[in-house]
């Protein structure tokens, strides 16, 4: 269908909403229930700039009234047949109905609802003059880009509040109109003379554009099929509302509806619609998925030893356990002193123990207690722990098939509830996966899935109060600079702090706060380092009174990447402040200073949940973020973690990023977000109910090629990319070098 490449809005291409309008009455045909009694468009449906897409209409059974409800789905051409995995998109939802009795009878008739068209034009209607070319370039103006398939509209005729118009389709198109109900290009150009029934709608307040798109159609019905060509009435009954009536140049009626409901969307959520694919695709979270092993006590582990700290490894090594098990709990302050401490600890240990010959076949259990949330947000007691599994995810990555993570529930020890460890051990060996939960006798590992529950909403919930202050740590850097422009453009912000370590110092903020302000919005910068909990405070003392704090938005961050073995408890240490330190005096001062507060959104990174190699301090402080978030949530307070992908180069942190990263990540299946994209991501992740939520754009299809392949996938997408689970050999072990199996060289040579 090239003529869909023909219909565009604010740069994405999209199926017109006529387009399914005229899936669903074909579907409709099929059981006798041809008339569109509803149909809501809850997402639009993108074209793809590459691959294909798959649609699918679904029609219910007859309910009392002798309707059928009816659907439409869509997936990506490479994930449609993974049902399971949530990667179906539904667009739209309605009701069907069949046309009343006696209605075939319209066919010959020179009335359609009032509608006489045995003289044309309408006998008292004044000819409008009409551009055609300056109307459709206005409209592309206004985000409508149509192209020659869509450019149907001929002329236009005024009779008080009622338009008439002339539209056909363009020749090369002509012949394809039998295959349609009615050509969606064509019941499209249609509706464009709308323009000239309300102008005044597409522009609100004081000359800013409107984007609107189709959201409700009602008592759609079609009379014939095939037309090239139609005679049209519209009428405006209201605000975004039409209603239309068609006929065929012989006057037979083609087509009637009572009316169409228009809502405005924003060019940001097109934008992420676009780079997903339909929807908020590129949109997940992450789900804990019980996994089928034997029950715990059945088998067990006969050579493990427990260790503490870096310097109990070297005694350990003498009698060379199968499996070094390292307890890894925070105090339960959870402050920041706990979190680098804990970490600094499990990182001397993990980095002895992968040095020593003794260790080189074995495995190291590393266990935390109430870290993940594994049964919901109040399993999180100890964001401490959650560090460490930021950590070790690191490590596993550098390090495959060596290190088990292990989370038990908040309160249990070595014995795990009264449980021996040894069977513990065994059952989580048995499983094969590298990161596991605990909760009674159930055992369950983290998923990515796609987050939808904010899909069907199409509007961002008003979660920033227009009147409120709302606070941007990072904020003149150029990812503080992005959010601080989408909250007031797209968000109606007016009060916004901005803080950074340079504040008003730093290069462009002069610039950005004059930008911000010809926007209407009041703009402070403040100089403050946001680990120093004194200055934290003094800053949020400082907001007004009659601008209460009502949202923080926290991007500050550092990087220091660095192999597990290269890391030092200053290097973490330095990581840590500006995430972990900063974080928790925000926490912690908001619930004091701030009772008004109603969102409290970070930024943290995928690196946290994936075990970006090289990254370890950095997952650390990112996973602890994750955590807090949870641990918020379930006190009832604001709260929600954006573990955000790869960003395109000139945004802060990945601006270090040189072109051979960059190919690497790609590589991976990881490519980069546009701001469109992330912007329209960050609305998705606002309207959802996740406390942690992942924006990052997937190459699904290169993911899939890697498992085919053999090569490794973090077991984190096993749930996205079928075939991507690494196969378990017996007892849970994988070979190891020198074992049989070929060794180091065989296990090289089948990578790329």
């Amino acid at each position: 269908h090239p003529w869909l490449a023909d219909h565009a809005v604010s740069g994405v291409v999209l199926v017109p909403g006529t387009g399914l309008v005229e899936l669903v009455v074909r579907a409709g045909d099929e059981v006798g229930c041809g008339v569109v009694e509803e149909l809501v468009i809850e997402a639009p449906l993108v074209v793809p700039e590459s691959g294909g897409v798959r649609v699918q209409v679904a029609v219910g059974g007859l309910d009392e009234s002798g309707a059928r409800a009816v659907t439409v789905y869509s997936a990506s051409e490479d994930t449609a047949g993974d049902h399971d995995s949530g990667v179906w998109t539904r667009h739209a939802t309605g009701r069907l109905r069949p046309a009343p009795a006696g209605s075939k009878g319209i066919a010959g008739s020179t009335d359609i609802a009032g509608f006489d068209v045995s003289v044309w034009p309408p006998v008292g209607a004044e000819r409008v003059p009409l551009d055609v070319g300056g109307l459709y370039e206005e409209m592309r103006g206004r985000g409508y880009a149509f192209g020659p398939a869509f450019r149907g509209l001929r002329a236009v005729w005024r009779r008080g509040e009622e338009v008439f118009a002339e539209v056909v389709l363009p020749e090369e198109q002509r012949e394809t109109a039998v295959r349609f109900g009615i050509h969606p290009a064509l019941f499209d150009a249609a509706m464009h003379a709308r323009q000239l029934v309300r102008p005044d709608e597409a522009v609100a307040g004081s000359g800013g554009s409107r984007t609107v798109l189709p959201f409700s159609w009602n008592d759609v019905a079609l009379h014939a099929v095939g037309a090239s060509a139609l005679r049209v009435r519209l009428v405006s009954p209201g605000p975004d509302v039409l209603s239309l009536q068609a006929a065929d140049e012989t006057g037979e009626p083609v087509l009637t509806m009572d009316s169409l409901v228009f809502r405005e969307v924003s060019a940001d959520r097109l934008g992420a619609a676009a780079g997903a694919g339909g929807g908020d695709g590129f949109l997940f979270r992450v789900e804990w998925a019980e996994l089928p092993v034997p029950a715990v006590g059945s088998d067990r582990v006969a050579s493990w030893v427990a260790l503490a700290g870096a310097e109990e490894v070297a005694a350990a090594a003498v009698d060379a356990p199968d499996v070094v098990v390292l307890e890894a709990y925070g105090d339960g302050t959870g402050g920041g002193d706990e979190v680098l401490a804990l970490t600094v600890r499990v990182l001397g240990v993990v980095q002895a123990w992968l040095v020593a010959p003794a260790f080189e076949n074995g495995k190291l259990v590393v266990i935390t207690r109430g870290a993940m949330p594994a049964g919901g947000d109040a399993d999180v007691m100890d964001p401490a722990g959650a560090a460490v599994w930021g950590l070790i995810r690191a490590a596993q990555s550098e390090n495959p098939d060596r290190i088990i993570l292990l989370d038990t529930a908040a309160g249990s020890g070595l014995d795990v509830g009264g449980v021996d460890m040894g069977s513990v051990l065994a059952a989580a060996l048995a499983t094969g996966e590298p990161q596991i939960a605990m909760r009674g006798a159930v055992l369950s590992t983290p998923r990515l899935v796609r987050d939808t529950t904010g899909a069907a909403v199409p509007d961002v919930p008003a979660v920033f109060a227009s009147e409120g202050t709302v606070l941007v740590t990072g904020g003149t850097g150029s990812l503080g600079a992005m959010v601080a422009r989408h909250l007031v453009a797209g968000h109606g912000v007016r009060r916004l702090l901005l803080v950074s370590r340079r504040g008003s110092d730093a290069e462009g903020a002069a610039e950005l706060v004059a930008e911000l302000g010809e926007s209407g919005a009041v703009v402070t910068v403040c100089a403050c380092d946001v680990a120093d909990r004194d200055a934290v405070a003094a800053v949020l003392a400082a907001v007004p009174v009659e601008h209460p704090l009502t949202g923080v938005v926290h991007l500050a961050g550092v990087l220091d990447d660095g192999v597990i073995g290269a890391l030092t408890p200053e290097r973490i240490e330095g990581v840590f402040a500006p995430k972990v330190t900063a974080v928790r005096h925000l926490d912690e001062l908001t619930r004091e200073l701030a009772p008004q507060l109603a969102s409290f959104t970070v930024f943290s990174s995928a690196a946290a949940l994936l075990g970006s190699a090289g990254q370890g301090s950095y997952a650390a402080a990112n996973s602890y973020l994750d955590a807090l978030m949870a641990h918020r949530r379930a006190a009832g307070l604001p709260g929600v973690s954006m573990a955000w992908g790869l960003w395109e180069q000139s945004t802060g942190l990945t601006a270090r990023l040189s072109e051979i990263d960059q190919a690497r990540m790609s590589r991976g299946g990881i490519l980069p977000l546009t701001p469109a994209e992330g912007m329209a991501l960050f609305d998705a992740a606002l309207r959802g109910s996740a406390a942690l939520v992942v924006p990052i754009k997937l190459d699904l299809r290169r993911l899939r090629a890697d498992a085919a392949a053999g090569r490794g996938l973090p077991e984190l997408l096993a749930g996205l990319v079928q075939g991507g689970r690494r196969q378990v050999r017996a007892g849970g072990r994988q070979v190891g070098v020198g074992e049989s199996g070929g060794g180091l060289a065989a296990r090289l040579a089948g990578l790329s």
